[in-house]
């Protein structure tokens, strides 16, 4: 997508203040000196057997990036491909509800949408956030010192795989079913509270992918602990048991250039290499900040958020991980 992206006219205008130049979650449009529009969209196929669940996870997965940004999330467009002749109709509406729900949840509205017949089915959300423009938190201000802090354990890439082979146990099924429905909005909250400028959302490009993004568009370097970084629980035990999914092996084989390893356990660093959905935040933290940050998360709704870094400044790799 870098490579296609490059070819194409990058918008300039002077209310644009974030584009898709750094990569980042969103796009944010300024409309006033107390209201920018965060703007963003995400669907993919199901995750899981259930088909409100299905609705719910896609859409926490979608009001994430706008989360991400620090906003608050106002309405939302359905985005439906579904085989309406190879699947009940009841299987749609139960999607939809997942998905509505979950909206309501975030306090948001769906004001409309597009179904298309296709197979197999997909769901998902176009956002619209909004927040103020002096407060948007982008991926391009990580300094260093900072302390890096992930509010949502990894894995759940290799769980639904895992599920899929009979392999994952019924409870660590349901926990990583749990960690995808859980919004990230008291994360955004909290960021906002603390005035934190730097953070993604960890999704499809994996725990290395987004953090390299955050490093390459603010000019440093990443230093993670590979032993700090929560895991979901039986996510190791599959990657001993060879439970790769693909996506892993792809966003290796394009992350592994900007990443130096120190004796990092081969388990982990599949993990950090696996796609996520509706994953955590990653923060960048003062350091004077952080037990304060952390002891929030975990009061909240984020009993793993755990620091697993720090920024440093630039070096030859943008992630180095021991």
């Amino acid at each position: 997508m870098a490579e296609i992206l490059k070819n194409l006219p990058k918008p300039k205008h002077p209310n644009l203040l974030v584009g898709s130049d750094t990569f980042d979650d969103a796009g944010v449009y300024k409309i006033s000196d107390e209201i920018a529009l965060i703007q963003t969209t995400d669907f993919f196929t199901p995750v899981c057997s259930d088909a409100y669940d299905f609705g719910q996870i896609a859409a926490a997965n979608a009001l994430s990036d706008v989360y991400a940004m620090g906003g608050k999330p106002i309405t939302a467009l359905n985005l439906v491909m579904f085989p309406d002749e190879k699947i009940p109709i009841e299987v749609y509406i139960k999607i939809l509800q997942g998905g509505s729900d979950k909206v309501i949840e975030a306090g948001a509205l769906i004001i409309g949408g597009h179904t298309i017949t296709d197979f197999p089915p997909k769901y998902g959300l176009a956002v619209t956030g909004i927040i103020h423009p002096e407060k948007v938190i982008t991926n391009s201000n990580a300094k260093p010192g900072d302390v890096l802090v992930l509010a949502k354990p990894i894995g759940t890439g290799i769980i639904i795989a895992g599920k899929r082979l009979n392999e994952t146990s019924e409870e660590n099924y349901l926990e990583a079913i749990k960690n995808m429905k859980l919004l990230n909005k008291k994360a955004a909250e909290i960021m906002q509270k603390f005035n934190i400028t730097t953070a993604t959302d960890i999704t499809g490009f994996s725990f290395i992918g987004h953090a390299k993004n955050v490093a390459e568009a603010s000019k440093v370097s990443f230093v993670f602990q590979s032993k700090k970084i929560p895991l979901l629980p039986g996510a190791y035990d599959l990657v001993d048991l060879g439970c790769i999914p693909g996506a892993a092996f792809r966003n290796q084989k394009y992350l592994e250039k900007y990443c130096k390893f120190k004796n990092v356990d081969y388990n982990i660093k599949m993990l950090m290499f696996d796609a996520q959905t509706s994953g955590g935040i990653l923060m960048c933290v003062d350091p004077l900040k952080v037990e304060d940050i952390l002891s929030e998360l975990r009061k909240s709704c984020y009993p793993n958020a755990a620091v697993v870094g720090e920024v440093q400044n630039e070096g030859r790799s943008r992630i180095i991980i021991v």
